[in-house]
């Protein structure tokens, strides 16, 4: 009898869900084009279930630059020009700054405290105020120089190593900048280290589970209270587990700085900076998830950007030839470049917009949500719509970007040079990526490096014929590379002994690995 009372209480609020929406649909007002919603449901079947930006991109020929869907009576205004975001993300970013609920990522799996997500407030001023002080400007930023030189030196002791595992040390190069920096901590430099897999796990549910339109939950919020064991309620499952991962993600190397610092013994970070100033437990808290989000904002740019240069590397050698020409003539074979050389390399500078443009991370960004009624260009945005900027449309558009599917770092080298991908790769207006500018850093160096020690070329299979990568991206809010072979050897004798150098001059330090497995 409780099992079927509580069945019938959650058809009835459903029910009333529905018809809450029937109305709404009703009062559709004067929104921007779409296909014809379906009684009730409205546009729910038009709704991707992966690859997001491709489907959505197809609405500017079928509609124009802004679009619109409606799903249960959630509007979803679709934006496929640059131009129509800077005009309502960037100059009316007052009213569309917001996030949507995520119900599944944001309340059900644990996200909701997390920087990505979270609504205008005190909590969100406070994590961009500590983010800002530590890695918000390009000067804030170059007093990491010497630790992300290092850590990229390593990187590429690692892929001289071991070059069949690259996207694994792309993942370490990432984990160790920023956890060191975040959290002083400092990674295993030879197997799998804990916080950072912890960390690349709890990425990747991010991805999916912020994926728009991937979750009905979101659309219809009463759906969280079903039994588990109901038919199509397999997303509570999900969201238990998920969830496990976010908490251990944040609490996990939160709690390796008490430890520490409880013993002496401490690195001076980020986190043991803020929680000398801010003992109480509210203070504690916004320091917990602020560093969380540095590693967020600070790595998942890192992890893709660079796996997508080495393929691009394998398929335009003619790119990997010229980039290594400057690095000779500037820098020479006898130092690898630095921070100190980017204005220097006009064309390493040029490959790292043209990566940025070619393999957009966030190629569909955070949705945004309008605080209040708006209205552009005749037509009414309400309050409460889910606005998506298509930034893989924006760096795809061939009104913008000449042959855009082609790989032309000289495009951005000419006397009118393209427009630069950062404006557009880091999102826009209040919500633009607060760990932009140390991802840049990162990637630059990653990019000049590789470029100055290895040559990056097709694999052969065991008949010594030449394997052609696919070039192919996996789906989600995070879009990274699938994973392809290539060849990874030194350009000479000397590359090698520069690359292998490292480990003379900066000794690995103990890791702190074991340390976290205590806890």
């Amino acid at each position: 009898m409780v099992v079927i009372s509580i069945t019938n209480v959650t058809l009835s609020i459903l029910c009333l869900y529905i018809l809450k929406f029937v109305f709404a649909s009703l009062r559709r007002k004067n929104l921007p084009p779409g296909p014809k919603p379906l009684p009730l449901i409205g546009n729910l079947f038009d709704l991707p279930k992966e690859y997001d930006w491709l489907h959505w991109a197809k609405h500017k020929e079928l509609y124009g630059p802004i679009s619109s869907v409606s799903v249960l009576g959630q509007n979803l205004i679709l934006i496929n020009d640059a131009q129509i975001a800077y005009d309502l993300l960037e100059k009316k970013s007052a009213i569309h700054s917001n996030r949507p609920s995520f119900v599944f990522a944001g309340e059900m799996c644990g996200f909701a405290n997390g920087l990505a997500l979270l609504n205008s407030g005190p909590l969100l001023r406070g994590y961009r105020k500590n983010i800002s002080q530590v890695i918000g400007s390009k000067s804030a930023v170059a007093q990491f120089n010497p630790l992300m030189e290092v850590e990229t030196r390593r990187f590429l002791s690692r892929v001289l190593a071991q070059p069949d595992m690259l996207q694994n040390h792309i993942r370490k190069l990432a984990g160790g900048i920023v956890l060191k920096l975040s959290h002083g901590y400092t990674i295993n430099p030879t197997g799998n280290d804990p916080l950072v897999d912890l960390a690349e796990e709890a990425l990747m549910k991010f991805s999916l589970a912020a994926a728009p339109g991937a979750w009905l939950v979101d659309f219809v919020p009463v759906l969280r209270y079903i039994p588990e064991w109901m038919p199509g309620a397999g997303f509570k499952r999900i969201a238990k587990e998920w969830s496990k991962t976010v908490k251990e993600s944040t609490d996990k190397p939160h709690a390796f700085v008490r430890r520490q610092m409880a013993n002496g013994k401490a690195i001076p970070s980020f986190t043991s900076a803020l929680l000398e100033m801010n003992p109480d437990a509210e203070g504690e808290f916004i320091v917990k998830w602020s560093a969380s989000a540095i590693y967020g904002g600070g790595t998942d740019t890192t992890v893709s950007t660079l796996y997508a240069f080495y393929l691009a590397m394998v398929l335009n050698p003619e790119v990997q030839k010229r980039g290594q020409a400057e690095l000779d003539t500037v820098v020479g074979p006898d130092r690898l470049p630095s921070c100190q050389d980017r204005s220097s390399l006009p064309y390493i500078e040029a490959i790292v917009k043209e990566i940025l443009r070619w393999n957009p991370v966030g190629p569909m960004g955070i949705p945004h949500v309008s605080t209040d009624d708006d209205v552009y260009k005749g037509y009414e945005i309400p309050k409460g719509s889910i606005l998506m900027a298509n930034i893989w449309q924006f760096t795809h558009d061939p009104v913008t970007y000449h042959q855009p599917y082609e790989f032309k770092p000289e495009r951005f080298l000419s006397a009118q040079p393209e427009q630069d991908p950062h404006t557009l790769s880091f999102g826009f207006g209040r919500r633009i990526c607060p760990g932009k500018e140390l991802a840049d850093s990162s990637i630059f160096l990653g990019i000049a490096m590789s470029l100055a020690v290895f040559n990056i070329t097709k694999a052969r299979d065991e008949h010594g014929i030449e394997i052609e990568p696919g070039c192919e991206f996996t789906s989600g809010m995070i879009s990274h590379p699938k994973p392809f072979r290539c060849d990874i050897k030194p350009r000479s004798a000397k590359a090698a002994a520069l690359v292998r150098s490292v480990d003379e001059e900066y000794p690995s330090l103990e890791n702190d690995a074991a340390i976290v497995k205590e806890l």
